[in-house]
């Protein structure tokens, strides 16, 4: 306790001059649960016939092991084996520690706007309305206080949302979700294109590989300061209770980090002064029957899971009897890393989590 006391305190007297970290990068996965990303496949749906698995031996072969550990390993080896042993990683409940949602609702829009404003907005934001985001996000934020233009804070998102939640003034950042078309880039051209003929099977949500393509060659191109990378699939999968594509698109959000990972420390103004946050909008069930779900009347939908990788970061790994920390706490930890003032924008709600921005 002393220990999370005394990194609470240097949290809030580090002076900015102190940081390295001069790019920002979020990064989510709609729905991705905390029991995949701490123990791998799930025993118990691995052949469950409702959840389309009863037939799918290679995916069992590809992903099982004797032990979590081992699972998580074979489902996230970027996260496992290169990222958390770097980097930051919380909320594993087996050891104490827990990350929460505070809004009331538990679906994806209240999530996101908590991860973007620091708080729950239970007065407006109550579901997945397309409303536009009543309060300044954190990247609108961050905008205003380095003075960058337009081009230079990117979000791209899977689910067309976005368009609302991101940001409280239309047109304040570059902005790019659900099946929407750009040219900025000739790449960004032909992924448009693309996304209208490869449909995925929803009309809100296109494919994460068009949304990652997107988001990596803007990157290489406009080199913005601050990235949010948004990917849906995890979540659309499981509300169509396909075990067998929660477990590929879980897998291909790995593979993403590291294609991500792996362009920043290539790119000279990126390598070793960005850091880059992972986290999910909110949790699902634990049971065979309510899995596939999250909501109010989910228990355990509230659970989510964070990491952290970055100059700024300590390599502590995996984070045990860390306390309680919140979702609230993500916009907080990216100002805090970027060595702005986290209470002229936070207030009283959320704040840096000491363990990724000490």
């Amino acid at each position: 306790m002393r220990d999370l006391l005394f990194l609470v305190l240097v949290a809030t007297l580090l002076p900015a001059a102190d940081r390295k970290t001069r790019h920002l990068v979020l990064m989510t996965a709609d729905g991705l649960r905390r029991q995949e990303i701490f123990s791998g496949i799930d025993p118990r749906l691995m052949r469950e016939k409702a959840a389309h698995m009863d037939k799918e031996d290679d995916l069992r072969r590809q992903y099982w092991a004797e032990t979590p550990a081992g699972r998580r390993e074979k489902l996230f080896p970027f996260l496992w084996k290169i990222l958390v042993p770097q980097g930051v990683i919380l909320g594993n409940m087996d050891r104490g520690s827990t990350v929460a949602v505070t809004n009331a609702y538990r679906v994806s829009y209240p999530g996101y706007s908590e991860i973007l404003t620091c708080r729950a907005q239970d007065d407006r934001i109550r579901n997945n309305d397309p409303i536009q985001n009543p309060i300044p996000t954190v990247l609108e934020y961050i905008q205003q206080q380095w003075r960058l233009n337009r081009s230079q804070v990117a979000l791209f998102g899977s689910w067309d949302r976005f368009r609302r939640i991101g940001e409280s003034r239309p047109g304040s950042i570059f902005l790019n979700a659900g099946y929407q078309d750009s040219d900025a880039t000739p790449r960004i051209a032909e992924l448009s294109r693309a996304q209208h003929e490869a449909l995925s099977p929803w009309g809100e949500v296109r494919h994460d590989y068009i949304t990652f393509e997107m988001a990596l060659d803007y990157l290489r191109t406009f080199q913005p300061r601050v990235l949010y990378l948004s990917l849906g699939e995890t979540d659309d999968w499981a509300h169509d209770k396909r075990y067998d594509r929660v477990l590929q698109t879980a897998h291909y959000f790995d593979r993403a980090i590291e294609r991500l990972w792996q362009t920043l420390q290539s790119l000279p103004a990126y390598r070793d002064s960005t850091s880059l946050v992972l986290t999910a909008d909110h949790g699902r069930g634990s049971n065979l029957d309510d899995w596939d779900s999250h909501g109010n009347k989910i228990a355990g939908a509230e659970f989510i899971w964070i990491a952290a990788l970055g100059p700024d970061t300590a390599p502590r790994g995996e984070i045990a009897n860390a306390g309680a920390i919140h979702q609230r706490d993500v916009a907080a930890t990216l100002l805090s890393l970027a060595g702005l003032d986290w209470r002229a924008f936070c207030g009283d709600f959320g704040r840096p989590i000491p363990q990724i921005a000490p």
